[in-house]
């Protein structure tokens, strides 16, 4: 499956809140669930460069972790403001996972964080929301 077509899928079960790609509920235990991880950073700097610095070391230190499927990192799509839009943050980053221990590798490591420790400061507000999603 090319990355497009998986960030698609992907996408589209995000925007219709559901919890697999196919439409069929994906056990939290199943062998072919994924974990999408998706954090929101609030910045007390938010001018541009620092957007542009957070992203940069989203990139540095976050991607190409065993285990990932996909990988992206970008600032807030600000010409998009419908009412359904959350808009508070600056920053999104976005990760799916091959599987939740996957994720729990990443989670503890020494790139993620040095991430945290080098980026921390400059959060105002951090969320983060992960979901099971298939493939």
């Amino acid at each position: 499956m090319t990355k497009v077509l998986m960030l698609c899928l992907f996408l589209a079960a995000m925007a219709l809140g559901l919890s697999a790609v196919q439409g069929a509920a994906v056990a939290a235990d199943a062998p072919e669930a994924m974990l999408a991880h998706n954090v929101f950073f609030s910045l007390k700097d938010n001018s541009e460069a620092a957007k542009e610095r957070l992203v940069a070391a989203c990139k540095k230190y976050l991607s190409g972790h065993p285990g990932t499927v996909f990988f992206a990192a970008g600032t807030l799509a600000q010409d998009l403001k419908r009412p359904v839009n959350d808009l508070d943050f600056d920053v999104g980053l976005h990760l799916v996972f091959k599987d939740k221990a996957a994720h729990d590798q990443y989670m503890k490591h020494e790139r993620h964080l040095k991430f945290i420790e080098e980026n921390k400061p400059n959060w105002k507000k951090v969320r983060v929301f992960d979901s099971y999603v298939g493939q």
